[in-house]
């Protein structure tokens, strides 16, 4: 069985080229592969890349997620957010192909502390939420066979991300603020594709188990506390810190503007996930730890 892997240098697309392995040959493709043909704003160049390969699976890992900068370029995020899915998801459907796509908790407005469920009303309050809500409806019309996964707060030890920003700056400063009033689950790249690996096979041996899955670590917290926390262990760790635990702030989104808006509540219910495929999703302490670890190279 042929995969196609978008974006497979990012932080999920890297740890998806270890998870899909076992179920057959993954042709990884990005913007860097040496043609126009992985790049998500190359829409021709990436319907003939499908059409040429005829996967029986295209996952894309690949997406725009500069969130503030997304504001002052809407036409390229919308370009890679919403108009490549959409294009993906019809050549699927011409060629019975399964799409797999990741989304995002920003199709939230944030509002209330429930954790939000697939059917939900989404209300995006940024440009790049707007971007990826558009990305899944024109798969949903589309009618290809697909698996669509929101999730939040997605970190690894590769790439940049807050885990890795907290580290650094830990190490830098003297006195950190961090926003405390933005609730959700870090979740894990290891823990997304593996999800995804299992989800996938067996959605297609089932197809009615295609749809919509929220995926994220289990439990919540506010980047406050996920900074503290990974902070502490990396001092455990002999990560060289300079940051003082009492040095570290809590402090109000309206603290630190931005020019996108975020949500408050990204917390994300997973009941469906774990009732359809039969997964238990680990706390979200447990993969920081381990990825402080690898970090610290512990």
């Amino acid at each position: 069985m042929k995969l196609l892997l978008l974006g497979p240098n990012g932080q999920v697309g890297w740890e998806l080229r270890r998870s899909l392995a076992p179920l057959g040959q993954v042709l990884a493709v990005d913007r860097n592969s040496g043609s126009s043909m992985g790049d998500l704003e190359q829409i021709d160049a990436l319907r003939e890349l499908v059409e040429r390969e005829r996967p029986m699976v295209i996952i894309n890992a690949a997406a725009y997620t500069a969130v503030d900068r997304a504001e002052q370029d809407a036409a390229r995020a919308h370009r890679v957010n919403a108009v490549a899915p959409g294009t993906l998801a019809e050549v699927a459907a011409a060629t019975g192909a399964w799409l797999v796509h990741f989304s995002t908790d920003y199709v939230f407005d944030g509002a209330g502390t429930a954790p939000w469920r697939e059917e939900d009303p989404t209300a995006p309050l940024n440009v790049y939420g707007q971007t990826k809500l558009e990305g899944e409806e024109l798969i949903r019309r589309s009618g290809c066979r697909h698996l669509i996964l929101r999730t939040s707060w997605v970190y690894a030890s590769r790439g940049a991300n807050f885990l890795r920003t907290m580290l650094r700056l830990a190490a830098e400063r003297d006195r950190l603020s961090v926003v405390d009033d933005q609730h959700g689950a870090p979740t894990g790249a290891e823990l997304i594709a593996d999800v995804t690996a299992h989800a996938l096979r067996a959605a297609m041996e089932s197809p009615a188990l295609g749809g919509l899955y929220h995926l994220a670590a289990a439990g919540t917290t506010s980047w406050y506390q996920y900074a503290r926390l990974a902070i502490g262990l990396a001092r455990q760790a002999g990560h060289p810190v300079r940051l003082a635990d009492a040095a570290i702030a809590p402090c109000r989104t309206e603290d630190f503007p931005t020019p996108a808006r975020r949500p408050h509540n990204s917390r994300l219910a997973t009941e469906k996930l774990h009732a359809t495929f039969g997964l238990e999703l680990p706390d979200w302490q447990d993969g920081v730890a381990r990825a402080v670890r690898e970090l610290c190279g512990k």
